[in-house]
């Protein structure tokens, strides 16, 4: 793309952060939508920011739902953003189970809070880093954030997140404030 300036992108962890997070959210009807992660999106999308999740499903690495159970609901979560006239960039996913004494270490690089599945995302999109934010919900979403280089990361839940610049109660309490900053 010649001539064209890198874009930034919102970094989104999935459980807890796009939906509620149950535990192992493996299936259409367990999976609830946070409200205002609709907003949020339109938000930073009106802004040209890249929008993409990165999101750890160690229920895949585990036995607890499959792979294909996991494409099917991520393709019907695509499908809701669009009816709310949103298109998500791009869904990277880890499914290594952490506790696999075998796993290779680009399986662990790649999953969080290693840094790889938002540095493929960079590689893919040509994302500026520089000017991108995460929201996660856990210290491993901000530890990933920081190792990839991610400019600001941002913590969503009732105790502050370890690393983040600042740690909101929920998403609406972030979309106002991030509504200020951005």
């Amino acid at each position: 793309m010649v001539g064209e300036a890198k874009r930034p992108a919102l970094f989104l962890d999935r459980d807890g952060v796009v939906n509620v997070d149950t535990g192992y959210v493996s299936n259409i009807e367990n999976f609830v939508f946070i409200p205002e992660i609709f907003e949020l999106c339109k938000y930073f999308e009106s802004r040209n920011f890249l929008l993409v999740i990165v999101t750890n499903q160690s229920g895949v690495g585990r036995g607890k739902f499959s792979l294909a159970d996991f494409h099917t609901l991520n393709n019907w979560m695509l499908k809701e953003f669009e009816k709310q006239g949103i298109s998500l960039d791009l869904v990277v996913a880890s499914t290594l189970d952490p506790t696999k004494a075998d796993a290779t270490e680009y399986e662990k690089y790649r999953r969080k809070p290693g840094p790889g599945m938002l540095l493929d995302a960079t590689e893919v999109l040509d994302i500026d880093l520089t000017k991108s934010l995460l929201i996660g919900d856990r210290s491993s979403d901000i530890e990933a954030g920081i190792a990839a280089g991610v400019a600001r990361q941002y913590g969503i839940g009732a105790l502050p997140v370890d690393g983040a610049q600042e740690t909101f109660p929920d998403l609406a309490s972030a979309l106002i404030r991030l509504r200020e900053i951005y």
